[in-house]
């Protein structure tokens, strides 16, 4: 990747990192590299999340794209899945989100979908990067009728929510849940979703001010989710991140449910129903052991990919299987969808709840979770580049992994998505891998502070 595309799009403080000039040209070039070859005008769909920003920044990257005659169907706040569906629905050429998902109100992100739904291959990024960055020029601007021109989708919300609602086996009457907004994107379209599959949905954190998204909420935050749902004795709770592409829950207790175990809890059910396309799981190199372990024991062939759900699912591709996802929550039922789909997780879950007739605390046990250890430190963008060569953090690195042998794991990385360094431990020991993963963590913030 160049120096603007990440793991997840192009991301940053909005205005200042991710300015309105940015997004125009971001626009322009996107227009540009798509419409190549092409017989045609492009169509784009375009979509945002809640944040106060988004309006600035999709009405520069539309701007953008109408200047060098690509047309624009405006689908306005939807989520990121949605956008990635709408394409084909609306059978355009490729679609944008703006969106920094689940980081906080201040950052902001644009994330470019080809026109079969997956997310812009390498390649093209790199393609749109060059022009951007001034690598390359573009030709003459169209004038008059040449214009890109926008339309406003009135159904999109509506086309979206029927494609979720159609994915489900099961009807969701009897179940009383919670559902977190995150005052995001699903705060648009959960009440649409989860009303029409029959449950009692107590519909939480849906009231975005443009400030609010992921604030305290969502599936970054689901400590309140976890006491809400124990005090109202519900069934189960689910979480969304700011651009509902994650789902996380929290079962009737309270307890925390992540994307490995929804992972296991799903994969059990596709193979019991011969779903399971060539047995095989795809997930990352942060995917708990135990879901390996759990694999395993059930005849599933565990793949591992690197973090980020774009890698997830090129594994997908390549191989012609039908599930994967993350532990943050990220998963993709190809079966249904080309990207990640926090409303689609949740009702194929409860779904699946609905069907056995079992609670989640019962289906969770299916997989036996590693202590685990995550510790996050913030760097400047120098001190992501100085960890690759930095030989006191790669000794502290090889240390801890001598001494776990083959016992447990270490995974340091730089996150792809945020000014972090990441460093996850994991093993039987939870006091060793606390401990091994602070040692690290120490040497760390010493040599890149």
């Amino acid at each position: 990747m160049g120096r603007l595309f990440g793991t997840d799009g192009v991301r940053g403080i909005a205005n200042t990192e991710l300015s309105c000039e940015t997004a125009m040209q971001i626009g322009r070039a996107a227009a540009t590299v798509l419409a190549e070859g092409g017989r045609r005008r492009p169509v784009f769909v375009v979509g945002c999340d809640t944040r106060t920003s988004s309006d600035m920044l999709s009405s520069a990257l539309i701007a953008g794209l109408c200047s060098v005659g690509a047309d624009v169907i405006n689908v306005s706040v939807v989520p990121t899945p949605a956008v990635a569906f709408l394409v084909g629905k609306y059978k355009a050429d490729a679609g944008v989100m703006i969106s920094a998902s689940h980081n906080s109100a201040e950052y902001n992100g644009i994330k470019i979908f080809s026109g079969d739904g997956f997310k812009l291959p390498d390649m093209l990024e790199e393609q749109v990067e060059d022009i951007v960055l001034g690598k390359r020029e573009l030709g003459e601007y169209p004038i008059g009728h040449d214009v890109g021109k926008v339309t406003v989708a009135t159904n999109a919300v509506k086309d979206y929510c029927d494609h979720v609602k159609s994915c489900v086996l099961y009807s969701l009457d009897g179940l009383n849940i919670a559902v977190d907004c995150a005052n995001g994107s699903a705060s648009a379209t959960a009440a649409q979703i989860f009303d029409a599959l029959g449950a009692n949905a107590h519909i939480l954190n849906a009231s975005p001010d443009g400030q609010n998204i992921n604030k305290d909420c969502g599936s970054t935050h689901m400590e309140a989710l976890a006491k809400y749902v124990v005090d109202n004795k519900l069934d189960v709770g689910v979480a969304f991140d700011g651009d509902a592409d994650r789902c996380l829950c929290v079962d009737e207790n309270g307890e925390y449910v992540d994307g490995d175990e929804i992972m296991a809890i799903c994969a059990t059910d596709l193979k019991e129903r011969g779903r399971l396309a060539k047995n095989t799981a795809v997930g990352t190199i942060m995917t708990n052991f135990g879901f390996q372990r759990f694999c395993e024991a059930n005849g599933i062939r565990f793949v591992a990919t690197k973090v980020g759900d774009r890698f997830v699912l090129e594994e997908m591709l390549l191989d012609d299987t039908v599930f994967g996802g993350e532990q943050s929550g990220h998963i993709i039922f190809r079966d249904f969808a080309t990207t990640g789909d926090g409303q689609l997780t949740a009702t194929q879950l409860l779904s699946l709840m609905r069907r056995k007739n079992e609670k989640l605390s019962e289906l969770k046990k299916v997989m036996k979770k590693c202590p685990q250890t995550t510790i996050n430190l913030k760097v400047t963008a120098e001190g992501k580049l100085r960890y690759y060569t930095d030989e006191k953090i790669k000794d502290a690195v090889e240390k801890v992994k001598t001494e776990l042998g083959t016992t447990g794991r270490i995974v340091v990385r730089p996150s792809g998505t945020e000014p972090l360094i990441r460093v996850m431990v994991e093993g039987d020991d939870a006091k060793q891998i606390e401990k091994l993963a602070k040692e690290v963590a120490a040497v760390i913030k010493k040599e890149l502070a």
